[in-house]
């Protein structure tokens, strides 16, 4: 046996693992985003970017969403699930260890024992064992494979916190919205009443013969058309609050009554500073993730290469066999084994062959997939900053737009009741009032949504609701 142990020592020292050995891949990525230049204090993206809107309710919304949305309780079992199995593939890089106990009767016909008599043909057997059988890895299989499963991991990690942008995003994007559409149905409301008053002017001016038919019919129409508004923002604002229930794990109509109140909407900084790409590409949890799975897909291919050599296992077993259960652990009847198995499928090459192509196809897909994830970060990150840019710009210009026709408005009215113009003139004013300050309104909630959307393309801000990756994987290898 002491030479036996000697080569399976030097063996193991010099195992080495078969297969490709996982490089980060190089992206070229250009050397800074196309932005407006940044302000001298831009907004940071390393806090909870949502508690910076000010809003309580907010900030509520958010926290029993990441507490209590489904499709994060999905994620999180994949998680468990990769621990789980991570856990399993660990352990077989030790020996398996089983314990076993037998005991029979028997007895022979008379024809296998001839000559003997009933009782001489019976006979009892007590077995007990401890056994134990190991594979050595010398060729770096189960190395392999617990290197993908430890990549699993951290991509279902990844995965998880990728959701938690998804679910924050969403929520404070249905919400923003949600405030939007209140400050539209505000605008609408307050003009339909404007309009109301316009036709009972016109009306009352009819009945005095001041003004005819036709008159009142085209303020009526007007006025029919800006309260048909009305109901369908009431039905998108149920909508979005709808959405946010969901969000939230309750049922659809469970926070109405809680926004059913209007709030403003908040302002937003002017600007918010990107960083580079390489600080993108670090933060967003799904290119960390696809990474992982491209990590995995390559120690797979050592998995599959390492069926080309052969499978070393040893096994023993120390045990004991008697007749009688009075003599079982006696002395001399103690058993014992010690083997080396070999399992080569060397016959078998073609098949083996053909996994490892399938591997490495499955790696070059992995890359595939990761530089794609690559590109559609840099373009999420570069399409919000293009249109947050801009957002301020367009919002100044309706809100000017805005304030100057409903100062038009207001001064076409006066007059009109001083007889100093006519009533088209009236409509026309009041209807482009309503236009700007519904576009000034609508304009806002891009602006803020807008703020929403770059901070997730930036994955700046995002709370670790599962502990870092680092203290998961170290819990595992203890175990």
């Amino acid at each position: 046996m002491r030479p036996l142990v000697t080569v399976l020592a030097a063996a193991l020292l010099a195992a080495c693992a078969v297969g490709p050995e996982h490089v980060r891949p190089s992206m070229a990525v250009p050397a800074a985003f196309s932005a407006a230049p940044a302000a001298a204090a831009p907004a940071s993206v390393d806090v909870a970017f949502w508690q910076g809107f000010g809003d309580p309710r907010l900030t509520a919304l958010v926290a029993e969403s990441l507490a209590a949305n489904h499709d994060l309780r999905i994620a999180m079992a994949r998680v468990d699930r990769a621990s789980a199995l991570l856990r399993g593939t660990r352990l077989d890089r030790w020996p398996t260890v089983d314990a076993s106990a037998r005991g029979a009767s028997s007895r022979a016909s008379a024809d296998e024992a001839p000559g003997l008599s009933r009782d001489a043909r019976d006979s009892d057997t007590y077995e007990a064992a401890i056994g134990a059988s190991w594979e050595l890895d010398l060729f770096g299989r189960v190395r392999r494979g617990v290197e993908a499963g430890e990549a699993d991991l951290g991509a279902s990690i990844d995965d998880l916190r990728a959701l938690q942008v998804v679910i924050v995003g969403e929520v404070a994007t249905a919400y923003f919205e949600l405030r939007g559409l209140q400050e539209r149905l505000r605008v609408a409301t307050e003009n339909a009443g404007n309009q109301q008053h316009t036709l009972a002017l016109v009306d009352a001016r009819r009945n005095a013969g001041q003004d005819s038919d036709f008159d009142s019919a085209r303020a009526s129409a007007q006025a029919a058309s800006t309260a048909a508004r009305i109901p369908a923002l009431e039905a998108e604002i149920r909508v979005a609050a709808h959405r946010i229930g969901v969000l939230t794990g309750r049922m659809p109509e469970a926070l109405l009554p809680a926004l059913s109140t209007a709030v403003a909407l908040p302002e937003v900084p002017r600007t918010i500073d990107p960083g580079t790409p390489a600080d993108v590409l670090r933060a967003r949890p799904d290119v960390a993730a696809a990474e992982h799975r491209l990590h995995a897909a390559t120690a797979r291919v050592g998995v599959a290469t390492a069926d080309l050599f052969p499978r070393f296992t040893l096994g023993g077993l120390i045990g004991s066999q008697a007749g009688d259960l009075g003599d079982l652990f006696a002395r001399g009847s103690e058993t014992r084994l010690v083997a080396l198995g070999i399992d080569w499928s060397f016959l078998d090459v073609g098949r083996v062959r053909a996994r490892i192509l399938a591997a490495d196809a499955d790696a070059e897909l992995e890359l595939a997939r990761y530089q794609q994830t690559v590109l559609r970060a840099l373009e999420d990150t570069a399409n919000a900053l293009a249109r947050f840019n801009r957002a301020h710009d367009e919002d100044v210009e309706l809100e000017r737009a805005a304030r100057d026709s409903g100062r038009a408005a207001r001064l076409a009215r006066l007059r009109f009741d001083a007889g100093a113009t006519g009533l088209l003139e009236v409509l026309d004013a009041e209807r482009t009032q309503l236009q700007a300050e519904d576009a000034f309104a609508a304009s806002r909630t891009r602006t803020v949504t807008g703020a929403v959307s770059l901070y997730r393309a930036l994955s700046g801000g995002w709370p670790q609701v599962v502990p870092e990756r680092e203290m998961l994987e170290g819990h595992v290898s203890g175990l």
